[in-house]
């Protein structure tokens, strides 16, 4: 797959929830995932490779008490870039309802994504 089918098949599946399917699918097996600079010290953080970014996912939905509605834009590609804005307003265990939106980027390298970075506002 091309950059443009990758981002459009992780738009897909991401809008229905499936983010583990979308990982197993879409990820090469040493991607990485960058989170915001300035988390606390017990945030999901950054990780690398493909068995920590379904760990970090897992802790992250394990977190989650009820997703009460969310979004996902179309992509915007350039070259093996994408980005995604996406939303989402859950409660969670450790800090009860909190709407959240970020901006999404991806490469893609070899057909799968390699890194994905998240911006978003801290605290």
């Amino acid at each position: 797959m091309n950059t443009t089918q990758i981002a459009a098949r992780l738009v897909e599946l991401c809008r229905q929830g499936q983010y583990e399917q979308a990982q197993n699918e879409l990820y090469a097996d040493d991607a990485v995932s960058i989170e915001m600079a300035g988390l606390p010290p017990e945030a999901l953080g950054d990780v690398s490779g493909l068995a920590a970014i379904r760990e970090k996912g897992r802790r992250w939905a394990d977190n989650i008490v009820e997703i009460h509605g969310g979004s996902v834009s179309d992509p915007v590609v350039a070259g093996d870039w994408f980005s995604l804005a996406m939303g989402i307003d859950a409660t969670y265990k450790d800090r009860g309802r909190m709407p959240m939106e970020e901006i999404c980027v991806y490469r893609v390298r070899d057909g799968k994504i390699v890194h994905e970075q998240f911006f978003y506002s801290v605290g």
